[in-house]
């Protein structure tokens, strides 16, 4: 089979902007459009090109002739393989900067909105420690460096645990060190897999479908507790229950121990029992005089801190009213229900997640809350004329949707209702963008405020508020 011809290199290119997934951007002479992974806007690099699309170029830098003034050198070994931490290479006031953009550009170009006012983005006071749940997957397929495969030594020890290299679903790099994860759980992930190796525990292989060890999340708070989930893909009592009486006896800090026994296809676990070996089968973080209790299946804001930061200038722009009836569509763990509950007569929470509700209730209830509701469903198909009836007309509706943003069926009971106002909190601005546009008959955009939740990627937490048209 005759090989198809390689796509030349690039030489010299200015890299002048960012795209998605954090790539750089940049031309060639002849006006292609390439994406360069590893470069940042004022590089000049040379490009070994991997893909060619039909109206651009993909590729990384092979060479760099000259740095940007905002390059800088990463922390971490597994930098530009893992796929993690995109813009570790980049200053952290030039990340703000780019996400800054990133809104401005996603609100006015995509959603073709009038903007009043950016207010200036808030950087994290911590941008290295800070998630407090990570998921590890076990392999028997490492990934290998590119040293390994052209040295003479044969490699033997194939067992990793750590991530997906981006686009291989059976290939995981190795992780060290992971420096956005606190140090306890990962001198924990390291301890799990120095005891599986020295006792001949296997490791997951995925495309045989064989292993004992599967996957690996670690859950901490702010106050220090953790909480350890092992996925085993089958049954051995003796090798399992050795793994995790060695946690125990090593870690006598560890709040929660508890395991999964997943035989299906995916690892997945929302559809899994998780059986407790040790501690509760929670964890508790604090958010001012507030506390919720997480389990491994429910949801919450992967930086703490950052989080308690989101909601406090969500609450300060909105400016409630101790009369105001207040709607909180995906509420997931009613936390923000909850933190603004304070500040108004009632709080109605919306969600899909009948776990999360059930922990929204309890949370409410062991936080000594009484003005609030919550319903669990289909955000379509509860958010209707009934709710409405049911609870009263909102004077005030906060709205934090997934990363798809919202269906248009609630966006157009939004425009039925004629909600005072509307306070729309997004982890992606190009669907907040979109969604704002189909509300802008009716809304107008008062001010975006843009909140950094993930230092070292390119994703962007964005609050806007919006009054409805007089």
């Amino acid at each position: 089979m005759r090989r198809k011809n390689p796509i030349p290199p690039i030489e010299k290119l200015s890299i002048d902007g960012i795209a998605k997934k954090g790539k750089g951007v940049g031309r060639t002479e002849e006006g292609q459009v390439v994406f360069v992974q590893g470069a940042i806007p004022g590089d000049v690099v040379d490009v070994s090109v991997q893909k060619k699309r039909r109206r651009h170029l993909e590729g990384k830098v092979s060479h760099i002739h000259t740095e940007s003034e905002d390059r800088t050198l990463p922390a971490c070994e597994h930098f530009g393989t893992c796929g993690g931490c995109t813009w570790q290479h980049m200053e952290y006031d030039a990340q703000l900067r780019h996400k800054q953009q990133e809104v401005v550009d996603a609100l006015e170009r995509i959603g073709g909105v009038d903007v009043p006012s950016y207010a200036p983005i808030i950087g994290c006071e911590n941008i290295f420690g800070y998630r407090n749940k990570m998921e590890f997957s076990f392999s028997a397929r490492r990934w290998l460096t590119a040293a390994e495969i052209s040295g003479d030594k044969i490699v033997e020890d194939r067992s990793a645990l750590g991530f997906h290299i981006p686009g291989m679903w059976d290939k995981i790099v190795d992780i060290s060190y992971c420096h956005i994860q606190p140090e306890l759980p990962n001198n924990i992930r390291n301890e799990v897999k120095d005891y599986a190796r020295k006792n001949e525990l296997s490791f997951f292989d995925a495309r045989d479908k064989e292993g004992l060890l599967r996957s690996l999340m670690l859950r901490t708070t702010l106050s220090g507790e953790i909480m350890v989930v092992i996925q085993f893909f089958h049954e051995d009592k003796e090798a399992i229950e050795g793994l995790l009486d060695h946690l125990v006896t090593t870690f006598p800090n560890i709040t929660s121990l508890q395991y999964i026994i997943n035989e299906k296809a995916n690892d997945t676990i929302y559809d899994q029992e998780i059986h407790r070996y040790h501690g509760t089968h929670y964890i508790t973080e604090k958010m001012g005089d507030l506390a919720f209790r997480i389990t491994p299946k429910a949801f919450y804001q992967t930086n703490p801190a950052q989080a308690e930061v989101l909601y406090t200038k969500a609450l300060a722009m909105v400016e409630l009213n101790e009369t105001d009836v207040v709607y909180d569509l995906y509420t997931g763990l009613g936390t923000i229900a909850q933190f603004v509950a304070k500040s108004c007569k009632k709080v109605i929470g919306v969600e899909s997640v009948p776990d999360a509700i059930v922990a929204a209730k309890e949370n409410a209830k062991r936080n000594k809350i009484s003005n609030t509701e919550f319903e669990v469903g289909d955000m379509r198909k509860v958010f209707t004329d009934k709710f409405v009836a049911r609870h009263g007309k909102a004077d005030v509706i906060i709205t934090d949707p997934p990363r798809d943003g919202m269906h248009k069926d609630v966006i157009n009971q939004l425009l039925e209702l004629k909600t005072p106002k509307i306070l729309y909190i997004s982890c992606n601005p190009q669907t907040q963008a979109r969604d704002l546009a189909l509300l802008n008959e009716m809304y107008k955009v008062l001010i975006s405020q843009a909140v950094d939740m993930f230092p070292h990627t390119q994703h962007v937490e964005n609050i806007v508020l919006l009054e409805l048209r007089k």
